[in-house]
């Protein structure tokens, strides 16, 4: 059991799978507890044995695995209201389980117990006590979670306090505070923290949800206030508007607060963790997500960029190695000569500010990007149009022409086929090929063609392509911007194309994106 000064309880596995449309399987389940073990969190909340056969399972299979930071957590609740806590089945479970620590959830709130639980007060305090007591004295560390803590609290601070004392006298050896609704403020949770620290020896802690936007602020508030254990789950994820995020507490405990709760080497796996998670989960990564995600240490003004340049803690509040994430630098039409000298030096071409092509360049950029080509999210386009301007090189195929000829069919089944006309290497070739679109058939066709002379080809596929109508008031004439991202199985780059016909923009696209696996190929 860790010694830090603050303790991490992660609860993604329990109150993170209540977010709409999350579930795991049980080895997923184990496969994010372990990676969380690496990450190096005290404590990871399993789920709620007594809910359903494949929580069970999930213990069981964890009995199997060994953690090195980490310890186990079994969730349940107080008994129920007429029962003795010996009879309790759901307290059987937990006092029956391998888990050393358990977690179970009391009542807090007058309106709660007369609204919803029809329970009085007196019996409430019972029940949390009886259960208490029970699991202590079979051997298990307690931690009580006060639900509806804070709006308790609120409501009427003595019983809130009192439900707290009830635990804490039996033998909690946590109490912690749940904002369940999300709607404290922080400085009203600083506030009840700090009183409640004063009152109890016991250590406190919190676990807030993020329906006011505010529960990682919340979290670090009631830390600075006190409490020594903080409850939340990667990524936010939660019932409602989710939980406290731990992958934004955990770096603004340790960089910003100054508390080791995990070390340096287990910090930098940080954004390795986040999208782990996330991946497993099968939920989008937010690009914008602070510490991790993709855009938070990307740069595209020329003034921030030139600023970066000279001093990077000018616009990055942490050094972006710290957390395992990059900084990055865009190219589009804010962009000065900085970030096209940037750019050109990460891939490789040598020049100086003063060079004239730099200017050339981003002059060239700026024109493409009026037009509505973008950058940003097409990397293999970009290094394309650099190398092109910094270092010409023949074109490894030339088009003669291609033909696209969509058939409907009487039985409802549509038939696209493409003729592709290239020269490569000298040699001119006629590929035909049937896709389930155009863009499809025009790059079978294509890798059919070329794909003799440079066989790497073959492993590269199109993992996405997006289409966005730029000027919509146009209808049916509007420029079309197309995106492709494809993908060698080891690395992904995006190309862009950009017509008002929808068939040329993915030509575009799709030579580049070939293009540059072609270089790619001769760069290994």
């Amino acid at each position: 059991m860790s010694e830090a000064s603050v303790q991490l309880y992660d609860t993604t596995l329990r109150d993170g799978m209540q977010q709409e449309g999350m579930s795991l399987s049980v080895e997923e389940k184990v496969r994010i507890a372990l990676k969380l073990d690496e990450l190096g969190i005290h404590f990871i909340e399993g789920g709620f044995p007594a809910s359903n056969p494949k929580e069970v399972e999930f213990f069981a299979c964890m009995e199997r695995e060994r953690l090195t930071n980490a310890e186990l957590v079994a969730f349940g609740m107080t008994r129920r209201k007429g029962l003795r806590a010996e009879d309790d089945p759901g307290l059987q479970v937990l006092t029956d389980c391998h888990q050393q620590t358990v977690a179970i959830v009391g009542k807090t709130w007058g309106l709660h117990l007369s609204k919803v639980l029809h329970v009085s007060r007196d019996e409430n305090l019972a029940m949390i006590e009886d259960s208490v007591r029970l699991l202590v004295g079979r051997g298990k560390r307690l931690v009580y979670d006060a639900e509806h803590f804070f709006d308790g609290y609120h409501d009427d601070p003595e019983y809130a306090l009192r439900t707290l004392a009830a635990a804490a006298d039996a033998g909690a050896a946590a109490l912690c505070l749940c904002d369940t609704s999300g709607a404290t403020l922080p400085g009203q949770i600083a506030e009840t923290v700090r009183a409640v620290v004063a009152r109890f020896s016991v250590p406190v802690g919190v676990h807030i949800h993020n329906d006011s936007d505010c529960a990682v602020a919340g979290s670090l508030e009631a830390v600075a206030a006190g409490a020594r254990q903080v409850q939340g789950t990667i990524n936010g994820y939660g019932e409602r508007c989710g939980n406290a995020n731990l992958v934004s507490i955990i770096p603004a405990l340790v960089l910003k607060m100054g508390l080791p709760v995990i070390s340096s080497e287990q910090l930098e796996r940080l954004t390795e963790t986040a999208h782990f998670v996330a991946g497993i989960c099968n939920v989008a990564l937010w690009a914008h997500q602070p510490y991790v995600g993709k855009t938070a240490f990307a740069h595209k003004g020329g003034l921030h960029v030139a600023a970066i340049e000279a001093a990077p803690q000018t616009f990055e509040h942490v050094d972006p190695a710290q957390v395992g994430n990059a900084q990055r630098v865009l190219i589009s039409e804010l962009s000065g000569k900085g970030a096209v000298l940037r750019k050109a030096h990460e891939i490789g071409l040598q020049l100086e500010g003063d060079d004239e092509r730099v200017a050339g360049v981003l002059k060239h950029l700026k024109e493409l990007e009026h037009r509505g080509y973008q950058y940003e999210a097409a990397d293999a386009s970009l290094e394309l149009l650099l190398r092109d301007a910094l270092k010409p090189h023949k074109p490894l195929f030339r088009l003669e022409s291609f033909r696209v000829i969509v058939e409907k069919r009487e039985d409802g089944t549509t038939v696209v086929e493409a003729t592709i006309k290239v020269h490569v290497g000298g040699e001119r070739i006629i590929s035909t090929a049937e896709g389930n679109g155009p863009v499809n058939a025009l790059d079978t066709a294509l890798r059919q063609a070329i794909v003799r002379k440079y066989p790497h080809l073959a492993d590269i596929e199109l993992v996405n392509y997006k289409v966005r109508i730029l000027d919509e008031a146009k209808g049916t004439g509007a420029v079309t911007r197309v995106l492709l991202d494809a993908s060698d199985g080891e690395d992904v780059w995006g190309s862009v194309g950009v017509s008002e016909n929808v068939i040329e923009a993915s030509w575009q696209a799709l030579v580049d994106s070939i293009e540059y696996g072609m270089l790619k190929g001769r760069k290994a």
